[in-house]
């Protein structure tokens, strides 16, 4: 069995010290592990410079990274099937990185070029795992220090382009199934630890079961640039102590993804998560499954980043109309919330089974 994941972020995000974490761990646990290099750093140090004003000799490095990419992604899964342990192969950044660092028109010359698309190349991973850059919520660790081929420098200017560049990085992952993103924390390795904790998930280990932050909120103030989707969700007949959901998630750009996700608990306060990316026609049979007793979710989801945390903003529709809860993921017990000025918490709900969408959805 071999799974593909990428880690990515912004600048300055702790990628590297992860990359180690992860090896050590996983090799510990009997994985084979196999790490790709990050191949725009590969160019840097080899003299290109993505900074260049020729246009041409910037286009031909970035073609040229992608087609490096894809190469040496595809090596190592060769290199994966002839091994006799399970082998997780992880991605030091993936092939959709490439397009938060150009105009949208040259990334389709340049994916035409290579008989890819943006669709094609996010199903070649199992999961992606976005580290917040330190630029936005944890500036005081931010340094160029640690990379000789970073150009954003620690300043206020820098600080912004970063900020910009993790944004950037995140939407180009935007509809992956399984797109993580992990926040900055005031103990680094609260942050490393969810790292482990997302890829033993992917690989289908069994997890503590952990309460997100949930809070029912009111909107006071415009939003920041926001990410925004339309989900549906539709809860299946399943066996006792296991809940399957199926998910719809569409943005404004045409793009659609169904999700198909099961929980089971493995022991008390242990469950094994698993989810697949399912096409429309299995959908649409799974959906003959669907729980009598429970009622579709509908509703609109806004994410953003607020200094270094990332939270969800779901606005509900249907019968549960009027209902705003905002949740933060990856949050420690002792941390506090970096609550955003334009919400106001009504009541945190923080562990509340009601609120649960498996229980919101429950037929009055």
């Amino acid at each position: 069995m071999t799974t593909k994941i990428v880690l990515t972020g912004g600048p300055c995000a702790g990628k590297t010290t992860a990359l180690v974490r992860v090896i050590e761990h996983f090799n510990n646990l009997g994985f084979k592990v196999f790490c790709v290099p990050e191949v725009p750093t590969i160019y840097s140090l080899a003299g290109w410079n993505y900074l260049t004003p020729n246009r041409k000799l910037y286009f031909e490095g970035e073609r040229a990274i992608l087609t490096t990419q894809i190469a040496l992604e595809d090596a190592f899964s060769r290199l994966a099937a002839v091994c006799q342990k399970p082998v997780l192969i992880v991605c030091d950044r993936g092939t959709l990185d490439i397009s938060a660092y150009m105009a949208p028109e040259e990334w389709a010359d340049i994916t035409a070029d290579a008989g890819v698309n943006a669709g094609m190349l996010r199903q070649r991973y199992d999961a992606v795992l976005h580290l917040v850059s330190a630029a936005d919520g944890a500036e005081q660790y931010y340094t160029t220090a640690t990379n000789s081929t970073r150009y954003e420098q620690a300043d206020e200017e820098g600080l912004r382009i970063a900020r910009e560049l993790d944004k950037k990085v995140i939407r180009a992952w935007t509809g992956h199934p399984h797109l993580r993103v992990i926040n900055n924390h005031d103990d680094f390795e609260q942050k490393m630890q969810r790292v482990i904790r997302e890829i033993s998930s992917v690989l289908g280990l069994p997890q503590p079961v952990t309460e997100e932050r949930k809070y029912i909120v009111e909107v006071t103030g415009p939003l920041p640039d926001t990410i925004d989707s339309d989900i549906l969700q539709t809860y299946l007949v399943s066996e006792p102590g296991t809940e399957v959901r199926l998910r719809r998630r569409s943005w404004a750009n045409g793009k659609v993804v169904n999700v198909h996700n099961t929980k089971k608990r493995t022991a008390p306060g242990e469950q094994i998560e698993t989810e697949r990316q399912v096409e429309n026609a299995l959908y649409e049979s799974l959906l003959q499954q669907a729980d009598p007793y429970r009622q579709p979710i509908s509703k609109l989801r806004q994410s953003f980043i607020w200094r270094g945390q990332h939270f969800e903003l779901d606005t509900y529709r249907g019968p549960l109309q009027g209902l705003v809860i905002l949740e933060t993921k990856g949050i420690a017990d002792v941390e506090d919330v970096n609550f955003p000025p334009f919400i106001r918490v009504i009541q945190d709900v923080t562990g509340n089974k009601a609120y649960y969408n498996y229980n919101l959805a429950l037929r009055k």
